[in-house]
């Protein structure tokens, strides 16, 4: 790992200075989101994102070769007892997260730390080479990767025995895709439905995934129970809360979200 942030020191300059990659979006994204905040700010938190993100790029190579005693060293779950007193019982339950901080390890180490089978949803990548990949390191420590659109049938075939299926809450919809809108960052954000509706079907309580960054290549993951008893919320109450939570998490400390991604390439069409 030392070996690896001494690369990527180099490669923050390569990112940010020589490529200037996605720097318009990101620039775009943190102005649209953070209106109130000064230009010298802005830039300041963009500095810092591209550090991260080429940290978070090592760290992701180092996906395929990095020990069970490493990762369970450098990312530690707190309060997994709430969702294992759920399998105790013959329970299932839902969880979800955001693209903040290294979700990647986070996906990664369930298998490592749940007693009972997970199920890490994931949008398949255009690139069939990168996203057998990704599926494959997701998977090293016995994880099962679901592509997003098999969820209902895998969910099936899961029910006999208690497991956790986990979502990225912040994945932008595409066209044909059951979303609604919310004000998320400033700004009219097409929300997916899929957590909500499974939730409220199977009756299945629902966790956050809290990703903490402690210091470089160290993280905490803190498992906060969010939704209890879908059945009995409100519409659209559960895809409210979740995203309402990823804020407050992303105001905290803005550089590790994902600003990269074009989130808000899709816009509201108003009749």
């Amino acid at each position: 790992m030392p070996l690896l942030y001494l690369i990527s020191a180099m490669g923050y300059y390569i990112l940010y200075y020589v490529a200037g990659y996605r720097k318009k979006v990101v620039r775009e994204n943190l102005i649209n989101s953070f209106p109130e905040k000064p230009l010298k700010e802005i830039i300041a938190i963009e500095k810092e994102f591209f550090r991260y993100l080429s940290d978070l790029t090592f760290e992701i190579i180092k996906m395929a070769s990095i020990s069970e005693e490493e990762l369970k060293k450098r990312l530690k779950f707190t309060n997994l007892h709430l969702i294992e007193a759920y399998f105790e019982k013959g329970e299932s339950v839902l969880a979800c997260t955001g693209h903040y901080g290294n979700w990647e390890w986070g996906m990664m180490s369930l298998g490592l730390n749940l007693s009972e089978k997970a199920y890490v949803i994931y949008k398949p990548l255009n690139n069939g080479i990168f996203d057998d990949w990704f599926l494959k390191m997701r998977s090293r420590f016995g994880n099962t990767g679901v592509p997003m659109r098999q969820t209902l049938r895998v969910l099936s075939t899961a029910k006999e025995q208690p497991s956790i299926f986990c979502f990225a809450s912040d994945q932008s919809p595409v066209r044909g895709e059951s979303h609604y809108w919310i004000d998320f960052l400033n700004q009219d954000t097409a929300a997916l439905l899929g957590l909500e509706k499974i939730a409220i079907q199977t009756k299945r309580p629902i966790f956050y995934f809290k990703l903490k960054y402690i210091k470089r290549g160290y993280y905490e993951v803190d498992c906060v129970p969010i939704c209890p008893k879908p059945e009995e919320t409100e519409k659209h109450e559960i895809t409210d809360t979740h995203f309402e939570f990823l804020e407050d998490i992303i105001k905290e400390k803005p550089s590790y979200w994902l600003w990269s991604h074009r989130r808000w390439k899709n816009k509201r069409e108003y009749v």
